[in-house]
């Protein structure tokens, strides 16, 4: 199972991974990694990171950014800022489960919480395989002043190469959203460096389940085939619709995976340490109950 098993003592240990300083959370990342110290160029890569991130990371210390043992990849974005994932993997894997946070710039607790979770499945990271991708737009919130969009000024989450993209963004952003410049789709679909970074990332890790995470609008959207999750914490499943070039979109029509969309309450105060646990856990439910299952079991034994 996956934190529902956890006992008493060991939920106190998840929550205090959130709050520890850096020297008791480096002492507890050498401990997870069967005692091996990690490598000094990551650990000075992560120490650099985490310097340009904390201001803009409600509810992350700087010991829990510094043990995300974030690597590059080789992407970048508009503006040259890399683009990094971690994995974190059970030894009994039997799905695999892709992370995305700060898509939007000014959504700060959707980064925050990739990496909180991120904590979470180095304590337990159940039948899964995950990989974590907590900042999907560093230049959008690291501008002056956080915005939604790319330094091109493009949502990320409307240039997804959906079906009929260039016909349906179109209509979108003109009569929904009346020209909306923070909702603008871009010039082409697929046309920016993160959003190719993230296809890369679907196409190579082939996840069974993605999980979006976005604030403010507090609910939980789901598009895919399987029964969805009723809720993850005080979070109530509300379906949002159809947005063309969105992740949900992409991932559950053309890669024909379920995503899980988290709409935290609010983009600037984090979750409590107990709703960050507690949403954790409802999602383990969920997927041990319905990716696990006869009918949902992609047959992956990573």
């Amino acid at each position: 199972m996956f934190l529902r098993s956890t006992s008493i003592g060991g939920l106190i240990a998840l929550l205090g991974c959130l709050f520890i300083g850096d020297a008791v959370a480096a002492a507890q990342a050498k401990g997870r990694r069967g005692g091996v110290a990690p490598d000094i160029h990551a650990q000075r890569l992560d120490e650099a990171v985490c310097r340009h991130w904390l201001p803009r990371l409600p509810g992350v210390s700087a010991g829990l950014c510094r043990t995300s043992r974030l690597e590059p990849t080789g992407g970048r974005s508009v503006q040259g800022r890399p683009l990094y994932i971690t994995d974190v993997r059970s030894v009994h894997a039997k799905m695999r489960v892709l992370v995305v946070g700060g898509i939007h710039g000014d959504e700060l607790t959707s980064a925050g919480l990739a990496l909180r979770w991120l904590q979470l499945a180095y304590d337990d990271p159940a039948d899964a395989y995950w990989r974590f991708i907590p900042l999907l737009n560093p230049d959008g919130l690291l501008a002056e002043k956080p915005v939604r969009m790319n330094a091109n000024g493009v949502d990320l989450n409307r240039n997804m190469p959906t079906h009929n993209w260039a016909i349906e963004t179109k209509q979108y952003w003109e009569v929904r959203t009346r020209r909306d410049p923070r909702r603008w789709p871009g010039p082409a679909a697929g046309s920016e460096p993160e959003t190719q970074f993230l296809i890369q990332q679907i196409n190579e890790f082939s996840p069974d389940l993605i999980v979006s995470i976005h604030a403010p609008y507090g609910l939980l959207d789901f598009d895919g085939a399987l029964p969805p999750p009723t809720k993850l914490g005080r979070l109530h499943l509300d379906r949002l619709g159809v947005y063309p070039g969105s992740v949900g979109n992409y991932g559950s029509l053309e890669y024909h995976v379920p995503v899980v969309t988290v709409e935290l309450v609010h983009a600037l105060d984090p979750p409590s340490t107990l709703e960050t646990v507690q949403m954790w856990r409802d999602l383990g439910d969920w997927m041990n109950a319905r990716l696990l299952a006869p009918q949902g079991h992609t047959g992956h034994t990573d």
